[in-house]
Protein backbone atom coordinates (compact mmCIF):
# COMPACT_ATOMS: atom_id res chain seq x y z
CA UNK A 1 0.00 0.00 0.00
CA UNK A 2 2.84 2.16 1.06
CA UNK A 3 4.79 1.78 -2.42
CA UNK A 4 1.41 1.76 -4.32
CA UNK A 5 0.39 5.41 -2.36
CA UNK A 6 4.22 6.71 -3.51
CA UNK A 7 3.85 5.80 -6.87
CA UNK A 8 0.22 7.21 -7.44
CA UNK A 9 0.86 10.40 -5.31
CA UNK A 10 4.01 11.21 -7.70
CA UNK A 11 1.84 10.91 -10.76
CA UNK A 12 -0.56 13.47 -9.44
CA UNK A 13 2.26 15.88 -8.77
CA UNK A 14 1.32 18.22 -11.97
CA UNK A 15 -1.64 19.07 -10.16
CA UNK A 16 -0.41 18.96 -6.66
CA UNK A 17 1.52 22.10 -7.53
CA UNK A 18 -1.58 23.70 -9.32
CA UNK A 19 -3.21 22.95 -6.47
CA UNK A 20 -0.97 24.46 -3.88
CA UNK A 21 -0.13 28.13 -6.37
CA UNK A 22 -3.49 28.38 -6.08
CA UNK A 23 -4.45 28.47 -2.80
CA UNK A 24 -2.56 31.68 -1.53
CA UNK A 25 -4.36 33.78 -3.14
CA UNK A 26 -7.21 33.38 -1.11
CA UNK A 27 -5.17 34.33 1.81
CA UNK A 28 -3.90 37.88 -0.05
CA UNK A 29 -4.20 40.98 1.70
CA UNK A 30 -5.59 38.54 4.66
CA UNK A 31 -4.84 39.77 8.55
CA UNK A 32 -1.76 38.00 9.97
CA UNK A 33 -4.22 36.09 12.41
CA UNK A 34 -6.52 34.97 9.91
CA UNK A 35 -4.15 33.30 7.73
CA UNK A 36 -3.61 29.43 9.05
CA UNK A 37 -7.44 29.67 10.35
CA UNK A 38 -8.77 30.36 6.25
CA UNK A 39 -5.76 27.55 5.69
CA UNK A 40 -6.55 25.10 8.33
CA UNK A 41 -11.00 25.88 7.30
CA UNK A 42 -9.34 25.42 3.45
CA UNK A 43 -7.99 22.47 4.61
CA UNK A 44 -10.48 20.69 6.41
CA UNK A 45 -12.65 21.20 3.12
CA UNK A 46 -10.26 19.48 0.93
CA UNK A 47 -9.96 16.30 3.04
CA UNK A 48 -13.79 16.29 3.24
CA UNK A 49 -13.99 16.52 -0.84
CA UNK A 50 -11.46 14.11 -0.95
CA UNK A 51 -12.83 11.00 1.29
CA UNK A 52 -16.67 11.76 1.34
CA UNK A 53 -17.26 13.11 -2.19
CA UNK A 54 -14.81 11.68 -4.41
CA UNK A 55 -13.55 8.44 -2.97
CA UNK A 56 -16.52 6.42 -2.86
CA UNK A 57 -17.49 7.63 -6.44
CA UNK A 58 -14.06 7.39 -8.01
CA UNK A 59 -13.98 3.22 -5.96
CA UNK A 60 -17.79 2.55 -7.27
CA UNK A 61 -16.74 3.69 -11.58
CA UNK A 62 -13.10 1.62 -10.76
CA UNK A 63 -15.46 -1.34 -10.10
CA UNK A 64 -17.90 -0.97 -12.10
CA UNK A 65 -17.22 1.19 -14.83
CA UNK A 66 -13.92 1.81 -14.62
CA UNK A 67 -14.06 2.92 -18.96
CA UNK A 68 -15.57 6.45 -17.44
CA UNK A 69 -11.92 7.22 -15.49
CA UNK A 70 -10.50 8.58 -18.76
CA UNK A 71 -13.27 11.04 -19.70
CA UNK A 72 -13.66 12.77 -15.92
CA UNK A 73 -9.98 13.19 -16.10
CA UNK A 74 -11.12 14.71 -19.55
CA UNK A 75 -13.85 16.95 -18.08
CA UNK A 76 -12.06 17.91 -15.32
CA UNK A 77 -8.86 19.30 -17.56
CA UNK A 78 -11.11 20.87 -19.47
CA UNK A 79 -12.89 22.80 -16.89
CA UNK A 80 -9.38 23.47 -15.10
CA UNK A 81 -8.05 24.94 -18.73
CA UNK A 82 -11.72 27.06 -18.90
CA UNK A 83 -11.00 28.55 -15.44
CA UNK A 84 -7.58 29.59 -16.37
CA UNK A 85 -8.52 30.80 -19.68
CA UNK A 86 -10.92 33.08 -17.89
CA UNK A 87 -8.23 34.57 -15.47
CA UNK A 88 -5.89 34.67 -18.88
CA UNK A 89 -9.22 36.53 -20.11
CA UNK A 90 -9.75 39.04 -17.13
CA UNK A 91 -5.93 39.89 -16.87
CA UNK A 92 -5.94 41.09 -20.73
CA UNK A 93 -9.38 42.78 -21.20
CA UNK A 94 -8.69 44.82 -17.52
CA UNK A 95 -12.17 43.07 -16.43
CA UNK A 96 -11.00 42.34 -12.93
CA UNK A 97 -13.07 43.63 -10.34
CA UNK A 98 -10.57 45.23 -7.48
CA UNK A 99 -12.40 44.47 -3.95
CA UNK A 100 -11.35 44.36 0.03
CA UNK A 101 -9.79 41.64 1.04
CA UNK A 102 -12.60 39.27 2.28
CA UNK A 103 -11.71 39.29 6.37
CA UNK A 104 -12.48 43.28 5.90
CA UNK A 105 -15.78 42.83 4.56
CA UNK A 106 -16.77 40.55 7.86
CA UNK A 107 -17.48 37.23 8.08
CA UNK A 108 -20.04 36.64 5.51
CA UNK A 109 -17.43 38.06 2.59
CA UNK A 110 -14.80 35.49 4.39
CA UNK A 111 -17.42 32.23 4.73
CA UNK A 112 -18.31 32.67 0.80
CA UNK A 113 -14.31 32.83 -0.20
CA UNK A 114 -13.77 29.75 1.68
CA UNK A 115 -16.53 28.34 0.22
CA UNK A 116 -14.94 29.13 -3.18
CA UNK A 117 -11.65 27.56 -2.33
CA UNK A 118 -13.08 24.43 -1.20
CA UNK A 119 -15.02 24.06 -4.67
CA UNK A 120 -12.18 24.89 -6.69
CA UNK A 121 -10.23 22.40 -4.86
CA UNK A 122 -13.07 20.15 -5.79
CA UNK A 123 -11.90 20.21 -9.04
CA UNK A 124 -8.84 19.90 -8.43
CA UNK A 125 -8.93 16.84 -5.50
CA UNK A 126 -10.95 15.29 -8.11
CA UNK A 127 -8.01 15.04 -10.61
CA UNK A 128 -5.68 13.97 -8.08
CA UNK A 129 -7.74 11.23 -6.79
CA UNK A 130 -8.71 10.09 -10.35
CA UNK A 131 -5.26 10.28 -11.23
CA UNK A 132 -3.44 7.97 -8.20
CA UNK A 133 -7.21 5.85 -8.79
CA UNK A 134 -5.53 5.16 -12.86
CA UNK A 135 -2.20 4.42 -11.38
CA UNK A 136 -3.39 1.45 -8.79
CA UNK A 137 -6.09 0.43 -11.42
CA UNK A 138 -5.50 -3.22 -11.30
CA UNK A 139 -4.95 -3.86 -7.43
CA UNK A 140 -7.80 -5.34 -5.40
CA UNK A 141 -10.46 -3.15 -4.47
CA UNK A 142 -9.34 -2.84 -0.33
CA UNK A 143 -6.19 -2.11 -1.59
CA UNK A 144 -7.14 0.42 -3.94
CA UNK A 145 -9.19 1.54 -0.78
CA UNK A 146 -6.37 2.00 0.86
CA UNK A 147 -3.89 3.12 -0.96
CA UNK A 148 -6.88 6.32 -2.03
CA UNK A 149 -7.02 6.94 1.99
CA UNK A 150 -3.47 7.06 2.17
CA UNK A 151 -3.16 9.66 -1.07
CA UNK A 152 -5.75 11.28 0.13
CA UNK A 153 -4.00 12.63 3.53
CA UNK A 154 -0.59 12.39 2.25
CA UNK A 155 -1.28 14.54 -0.57
CA UNK A 156 -3.77 17.20 1.55
CA UNK A 157 -1.08 17.54 3.78
CA UNK A 158 1.71 18.35 1.49
CA UNK A 159 -0.39 20.78 -0.18
CA UNK A 160 -1.69 22.79 2.71
CA UNK A 161 1.74 22.10 4.60
CA UNK A 162 3.69 24.20 1.80
CA UNK A 163 0.96 27.12 1.61
CA UNK A 164 0.94 27.50 5.58
CA UNK A 165 4.64 28.05 5.34
CA UNK A 166 4.51 30.63 2.10
CA UNK A 167 1.49 32.58 3.67
CA UNK A 168 3.89 32.51 6.99
CA UNK A 169 7.05 32.89 5.22
CA UNK A 170 6.67 37.64 5.84
CA UNK A 171 5.83 36.97 9.54
CA UNK A 172 8.85 34.19 9.80
CA UNK A 173 10.88 36.92 7.93
CA UNK A 174 9.43 39.78 10.00
CA UNK A 175 10.89 37.79 13.41
CA UNK A 176 14.25 37.73 12.07
CA UNK A 177 14.60 41.30 11.52
CA UNK A 178 14.19 41.68 14.61
CA UNK A 179 16.61 39.33 16.24
CA UNK A 180 20.52 40.75 16.99
CA UNK A 181 22.01 39.22 14.47
CA UNK A 182 22.84 41.54 11.13
CA UNK A 183 22.58 38.55 9.19
CA UNK A 184 19.58 37.39 10.29
CA UNK A 185 17.93 41.28 9.85
CA UNK A 186 19.08 41.21 6.17
CA UNK A 187 17.69 37.76 5.21
CA UNK A 188 14.42 38.50 7.48
CA UNK A 189 14.52 41.76 5.71
CA UNK A 190 14.55 40.21 2.26
CA UNK A 191 11.88 37.56 3.16
CA UNK A 192 9.49 40.32 3.74
CA UNK A 193 10.19 42.53 0.74
CA UNK A 194 10.59 38.87 -1.73
CA UNK A 195 6.89 37.70 -0.45
CA UNK A 196 4.48 39.89 -1.99
CA UNK A 197 6.13 39.27 -5.46
CA UNK A 198 6.58 35.60 -5.01
CA UNK A 199 2.69 35.25 -4.43
CA UNK A 200 2.07 37.14 -7.17
CA UNK A 201 4.28 35.24 -8.95
CA UNK A 202 2.45 31.58 -7.34
CA UNK A 203 -1.19 33.69 -8.50
CA UNK A 204 -0.08 33.91 -12.03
Amino acid sequence: VGAAAGRASAKAAGVVVDDTAVTPRYVAGVTAERELPIVKRIAVGSIRNKLFLILPVALLLSQFLPSLLTPILMIGGTYLCYEGAEKVWEKLAHHEAPELPATLRGEDAEEHMVRGAIRTDLILSAEIMVIALNEVADEPFVTRTMVLIVVAFLITAVVYGVVAIIVKMDDIGLHLAERPSAGAQRFGTLLVRAMPAVLAFLST
